[in-house]
């Protein structure tokens, strides 16, 4: 027993810990870097202490500092959440030598996991069903090559220690093959340190179905339904949801014995999920789905799980990390409704989803929707963590239902700051395809350009962001400037993709003005706190951080200019690669003198977790570095100057 628990982890999923543990009677300690002295997670915890420096390998990744923490507040246990060392066996020993309980699987555990050929091997030893493919210790090209033809291609190149994404090629030919390796090898050693990959055969369609599996220290184990996880970009989640469309009772079983048995087969205790991936022409069926790999640790989507089956996850890891047995059979569990999941980032869907830092000036959401977020209005989203703001998670009767009241929680989200991809995730949501439950890992990639689309500014949003921007939405405004002789035109200036457009409105009575919008006049009139155009009410509009933002199902921006800053518009260096975010120079690829074509990678740029390389626009010859490599850059920092060749002769 324990009665003090650490949290080894931050953002949303150190809040959610939070909550779970005070609510079972437990004082909870939280861990914090030097750039989250202020989160939302030290103010929820009792206690809390400061482990390092921003970067994660200075703080989050100090697994000592960690433990040292926790003795030194009196801790009894660890719990990690999810990343950082989640998975990390030997922070898992360490804990264990210090006297500390770690909330999770023991170590032998995560090991036999860890590497995807040895869990595969393990896999197919114990009967579960596996992806024919090849996961020997022999790297050799052409070793690779032959065991590719033999499977028969199409075939996936996965990195043995790969994860989020990296390390994995998707080879349609023989030709192809080498290229593909090269490439998938070089990723794994940059990303992971280990260049080891398998192969097995790529799954037309395929459908990411995971079931959530928990163990016990007394030899139980259970599952608690299956999620489909099959709404990828880039093999990252974006929308999970249980159960999974199509799903009988009958294969359900099936799949749920298998998960059982794998994680029964090392002897699992605590929270994990099986991965499968699965046949996607036709619903699921009893012989179609293969093991893909075991994340030993709570999932993000676990809260659909708690959905639908009205237990909570992180309560039950706390008890089977205190030595009680798990408190439902098999038998007891039961699944109702259906329960969706969209994580909120802050990413710019308009520039290739790169992520997006900066002050969050304004944040509100649907109370229709569960909320499971790490940060507040004001705090700031940082280059140097994941940039999610919250999970978004709607539960209702049914599936249509769910999605539904999901797509009504986004469309009801307001962020004014960085920008993020709630207008691309109520567009997905909305997918016919999805709706119908014709889902696969390749839709996203299938629709991308129509999801990304931006639509034009509606006359009712112009109204509403002139209203906002002229102060003139919140009640009791509008009547200090009211007369009873007409009132001259009076202006606002917004700005959009670079463009200023002069925007005028004059009072016609005390309840209605006159608006010329870029698409021509209109009568705005306001009821109550509500103002509409022809009876229909215009959709909320907010200023904050020197913008009006317009939330409707799409969200429009226009920027307030300030005339003092017009003066430093232009002060970056002519023909500059700027940083898009803030974040470390990794390296730069180029140097004076050098000629360039576009598209050609100048440097590399790590932010939030993940390398971003910036190309040259145009043919042109390198002028200047403007950066060393290490270098901490804000966004906007020019890196790279390009000279045209005719001006550089």
């Amino acid at each position: 027993m324990f009665d003090t628990l650490l949290i080894a982890n931050r953002g949303e999923i150190a809040a959610r810990v939070i909550r779970s543990a005070r609510a079972m009677g437990l004082r909870t300690v939280a861990v914090y870097s030097e750039a989250d002295r202020d989160a939302l997670h030290v103010v929820l915890a009792d206690d809390a202490v400061c482990i390092g420096g921003a970067a994660p390998g200075e703080s989050y990744l100090r697994g000592d500092r960690i433990i040292e923490a926790a003795l030194a507040t009196g801790a009894g246990a660890i719990h990690p959440g999810y990343g950082f060392l989640s998975e990390n066996p030997d922070f898992v020993e360490a804990v264990a030598a210090a006297g500390l309980v770690f909330v999770g699987p023991s170590a032998d555990a995560i090991r036999a996991m860890g590497l995807k050929d040895a869990a595969k091997a393990a896999m197919e030893a114990a009967g579960v069903p596996v992806v024919p493919g090849y996961h020997g210790s022999n790297q050799e090209p052409a070793r690779l090559e032959v065991e590719a033809a033999g499977i028969g291609y199409p075939v996936m190149i996965k990195a043995v220690a790969g994860g989020g994404g990296k390390g994995m090629r998707i080879v349609e030919t023989p030709e192809a093959f080498i290229d593909a390796l090269e490439s998938c090898k070089a990723e794994a050693r940059t990303a992971f340190g280990n260049d080891a990959v398998l192969i097995e055969k790529f799954i037309q369609s395929p459908r990411h179905i995971e079931l959530q599996v928990f163990g016990d220290s007394h030899g139980n184990v259970i599952h608690l339904g299956e999620r489909d996880c099959s709404l990828q970009r880039r093999h990252q989640k974006v929308i999970e949801e249980a159960p999974a469309p199509g799903m009988t009772q009958d294969v359900r079983a099936v799949m749920g014995a298998a998960a059982c048995k794998a994680a029964a087969a090392i002897k699992y205790v605590g929270a994990g999920t099986v991965e499968f991936i699965v046949d996607g022409a036709g619903p699921p069926r009893a012989d179609g789905f293969w093991f893909m790999e075991m994340n030993t640790r709570l999932q993000v989507e676990h809260p659909v799980t708690e959905a639908i089956t009205g237990q909570d996850l992180v309560e039950w890891q706390l008890r089977v990390a205190m030595g009680e047995a798990l408190p439902l059979r098999q038998e007891e569990v039961t699944l109702t409704g259906h329960a969706v999941e969209a994580r909120l980032y802050a990413e710019d869907p308009a520039t290739g989803f790169l992520p997006s830092t900066g002050r969050l000036h304004h944040l509100r959401f649907s109370d229709a929707l569960r909320v499971d977020s790490g940060v507040r209005a004001g705090d700031r989203v940082s280059p140097h963590y994941d940039p999610m703001v919250a999970k978004l998670i709607a539960h209702g009767p049914n599936r249509s239902t769910a999605i539904e009241k999901l797509r009504a929680g986004l469309a009801g989200t307001q962020v004014i700051g960085p920008a993020t991809n709630r207008d691309f995730l109520h567009g997905l949501a909305g997918d016919a395809g999805f709706m119908a439950g014709d889902v696969d890992t390749g839709l996203i990639a299938r629709r991308g350009d129509a999801l990304v689309a931006s639509p034009a500014p509606q006359v009712s949003d112009w109204a509403a962001a002139i209203i906002a921007a002229a102060g003139l939405w919140e009640e009791g405004l509008w009547e200090q400037g009211f007369a009873l002789w007409d009132r001259p035109f009076q202006a606002v200036t917004l700005a959009r993709d670079g463009a200023e457009i002069r925007c005028r409105y004059r009072a016609l009575g005390p309840a209605c003005i006159e608006i010329d919008t870029p698409d021509g006049p209109v009568l705005a009139q306001r009821d109550g706190s509500f103002w509409h155009i022809d009876g229909q009410r215009l959709p909320p509009a907010t200023v904050a951080g020197g913008q009006v933002a317009v939330f409707g199902p799409a969200a429009q921006r226009w920027d307030i200019p300030d005339p003092l800053a017009r003066a430093g518009a232009d002060a970056a260096p002519k023909g500059a690669a700027l940083a898009p975010m803030p974040g470390v120079v990794r390296a730069v690829l180029v140097i004076a003198g050098q000629v360039v074509q576009a598209g050609d990678r100048l440097a590399v740029l790590e932010a939030m977790k993940m390398e971003h390389s910036l190309t040259a626009s145009h043919d042109a010859i390198v002028a200047e570095i403007l950066v060393t490599e290490g270098a901490q850059v804000e966004a906007g920092t020019a890196l790279v100057r390009l000279e045209e060749k005719e001006s550089a002769t």
